[in-house]
């Protein structure tokens, strides 16, 4: 062997790709790779590279990270999924030469975690844009020559070490040595947000690419304004022409520009790309949903939103549980939420169909609190006749029978809809979904209400804890969460249709499995927000305070795998999976941030059969909560890179994010803005706060929906004995709601 040693840590279609022209070149290369199977291959076989139907193979060290037993690394190419980065790094990290470094040929933004393990001065920036693809252990098929970019972290001058680790990969391709990786970096996101959107359907990249434009431009808009915020210059690679697609362009260059780069595509040896592939061939999660974050937090920051990125990934995790439902139908969705969200000329700056202020006058105001406060008693009577309606999440009976009483009275209270649907689901409550007729002159996408009509109390509970007004106060299952919220939405609209004033269009959507989740229904509640301007949503207030961020909620399990032993006759034969999930338990706790917003609950533990037997398994339930999607990311990297102490204990982690997060966007701003405005010839100092607790809010703002949330009941004690809500705040929350949807009938 010739050439100075390379360790290529994750030996997959990037890492194998490299490492395969790096020992064909006479380097002296050791492959890392978790995948056992693929690492027999290669010791068995070498490594081989498939072009055609022609093969090509090399010989190399390979070895899994727990069998490797060789020197210190000196020049390493990590390769890695980008959610499994903190992971590697705690394998290299200890086993890194002093003088050695770590080139990170990743997707995404991965140097300052890689900094974070073993500094800045040993960590090297690099990009690359390989279309290869890892078919069988051991072969990896050639996607011909690509993009690949090297150089120091921070845009440092290049360095005499890129500059050789440059002169070694050209042994791969056309290698280049810059000042500007970053600028390559943001614009691969903007480029890989258009394939991660064909991943969403089974069909030719170039093909879903040149169909599905508005999403495309919407996308490269969004990666566009967040780079612009983190003062970042876009760089062309490939057949990526990065200034064709900055928005404000002559919509004529961007066009050429899309038409050379869907006819690059098709000139690729693949016609899908490895998020495709990862979804519907490997069965697995793919990495796009974390490497995005970064995107995400310079948006925030920037006071911008991204509605149309989050939809595509909302779409690649619902992919990951089935990818049958892959469709094109989903970037036809994509299409329109670009149009209804100013696509592409906006660069992702906001919505320009909210409104600008309230609608009704002071006077206007003060008469539907008046005519509300006139018919208090009458709301009363309502929430007395809906909370009579039981409707625990596990009992469909009551949640049948509810949801038919709700649909007469409010064809009683309202009339009948313009059209309405009833959506069956099986093991949980039916979705109602009911479109309303303005009487103002509304415009564009109608306004959505949102409402579970489902409760934690369980069926025969009434029994021992009826419905009570006492005074000003009303006691009763349900009340506050949530059923005096949708009672005040209906007189909302009612006062506005007996005083003569606008009601905007509008859609009222009901499910009966929020308390559980809303894993039958949030499918139906992101396409209804995706057709909606906003959405206002009903749930319970925070001691007055309506809800503009609510944290992401994940639920997992974590099973450790043990060996069973006799305790007394051959304890040290085994494993146990008891002890092992002891120190999991701690380190997943540890992961907890307070500051940040992140909280990891380990509400249940459970292992073992009996005392005298070591524990073959046992399993942890996580409860886990974060504010922010940079969390959700570090989190979703934290769970992925557990690794057992004791190897002869295997760990297996389930579940995902149950809601994501719901952080405080523009869209959500202006829409408290209003709601505040709407407040103030109430005598209402309207607050906003942040909460724990998530809601179905979330899933709507995730599809790009601007939201406002907790525009219900005043009063306390969800989920407890001493749940109440007060009579006069039912008025005066009916009344600032009457505010909000009038204001909804102006563009």
């Amino acid at each position: 062997m010739t050439g100075d040693a390379y360790t290529v840590v994750g030996a997959g279609a990037i890492g194998g790709t490299l490492a395969h022209r790096l020992a064909a070149a006479g380097h002296q290369v050791t492959v890392i790779d978790t995948d056992a199977a693929h690492v027999a291959a290669i010791q068995t076989d070498g490594l081989t590279i498939l072009r055609g139907e022609e093969r090509e193979s090399v010989r190399l060290d390979a070895a899994t990270p727990d069998t490797y037993q060789g020197p210190p690394l000196g020049r390493v190419l990590l390769s890695v999924k980008a959610q499994a980065t903190d992971a590697a790094m705690r394998w290299i990290a200890p086993r890194l030469a002093p003088d050695g470094c770590v080139v990170s040929v990743q997707n995404g933004f991965n140097e300052a975690l890689i900094a974070e393990h073993v500094g800045a001065d040993r960590t090297v920036a690099a990009f690359v844009n390989i279309f290869a693809d890892l078919v069988e252990p051991g072969v990896v098929r050639d996607g011909g020559p690509g993009a690949f970019v090297i150089g120091e972290v921070g845009g440092a001058p290049v360095s005499a070490r890129v500059r050789a680790l440059v002169a070694d990969l050209q042994a791969w391709g056309p290698a280049l040595a810059s000042d500007n990786v970053e600028g390559y970096l943001w614009a691969k996101a903007a480029f890989g947000a258009m394939l991660s959107a064909t991943a969403l359907a089974d069909a030719p990249m170039a093909d879903l690419t040149d169909r599905h434009r508005a999403t495309m431009y919407a996308l490269t808009a969004e990666v566009y304004a967040a780079a612009d915020a983190a003062g970042i210059r876009l760089e062309s690679f490939d057949a990526f022409e990065a200034p064709a697609f900055r928005p404000g362009n002559d919509p004529a260059l961007r066009d050429a520009a899309c038409d050379r780069l869907t006819a690059w595509l098709r000139t690729q040896p693949k016609d899908r790309s490895g998020i495709w592939r990862d979804l519907a061939v490997r069965r697995r999660p793919v990495e796009v949903t974390t490497h995005y974050a970064t995107v995400f937090e310079q948006a925030r920051r920037a006071g911008r939103d991204a509605p149309v990125l989050r939809a595509v990934l909302d779409g690649l995790r619902e992919l990951e549980q089935d990818p049958s439902t892959m469709s094109e139908s989903r970037l036809d969705a994509l299409d329109r939420l670009a149009g209804s969200v100013g696509h592409p000329a906006d660069a992702g700056g906001g919505r320009d169909d909210l409104p600008a202020g309230p609608v009704l006058t002071d006077a206007q105001a003060v008469a539907v609190h008046r005519w509300l406060d006139e018919h208090r008693d009458a709301m009363d009577a309502d929430l007395a006749a809906y909370t009579s309606q039981e409707s625990s999440s596990d009992d469909t009976v009551s949640l049948t029978a509810c949801l038919d009483w709700l649909r007469g009275w409010l064809d009683t209270s309202l009339g009948s809809p313009a059209s309405e649907e009833l959506i069956p689901r099986e093991d949980a409550g039916d979705i109602m979904i009911r479109r309303y007729a303005g009487t103002g002159p509304s415009t564009g996408a109608p306004l959505l209400l949102v409402g579970h009509y489902d409760t934690v109390w369980s069926t025969g509970t009434l029994a021992d804890r009826p419905y009570r007004r006492e005074g000003d106060r009303i006691s009763g299952p349900g009340v506050f969460d949530m059923k005096a919220g949708l009672v005040q939405a209906v007189w909302a609209l009612r006062a506005l249709t007996a005083l003569g004033l606008p009601r905007p269009e509008c859609t009222l959507l009901l499910n009966g499995d929020e308390e559980t989740g809303s894993e039958a229904s949030s499918g139906v509640i992101v396409a209804e927000a995706r057709k909606s301007r906003a959405a206002l949503v009903f749930e319970a207030s925070a001691d007055g305070a309506v809800k503009t961020t609510r944290k992401g909620v994940g639920l997992f399990s974590l099973t450790v795998t043990g060996v069973e032993a006799h305790a007394g006759l051959d304890p040290t034969s085994g494993a146990s999976a008891v002890n092992e999930i002891a120190r999991q338990v701690l380190a997943l706790e540890a992961l907890a941030d307070p500051a940040a917003g992140t909280t990891v609950n380990v509400g249940v533990l459970r292992g073992g059969t009996r005392s005298n037997v070591t524990a073959g398994e046992a399993t942890a339930h996580l409860d886990i909560r974060v504010a922010t999607s940079g969390e959700r990311a570090r989190l979703d990297a934290a769970l992925a890179g557990l690794a057992p102490v004791d190897a002869r204990t295997g760990l297996k982690v389930e579940g995902g994010w149950n809601r994501p997060v719901f952080e405080r966007t523009e869209g959500v701003g202006r829409v408290f803005a209003l709601a505040r405005s709407c407040a103030a010839p109430l005598g209402l100092d309207l607050r906003e706060t942040a909460v724990g607790g998530a809601s179905d809010g979330n899933f709507i703002l995730a599809a790009g929906t601007p939201v406002l949330d907790g525009l219900g009941a005043v009063g306390g004690g969800a989920h407890a004995r001493s749940e109440h809500v007060t009579l006069s705040g039912m008025v005066e929350r009916s009344a600032l709601a009457a505010g909000v949807l009038a204001a909804f009938t102006t563009a």
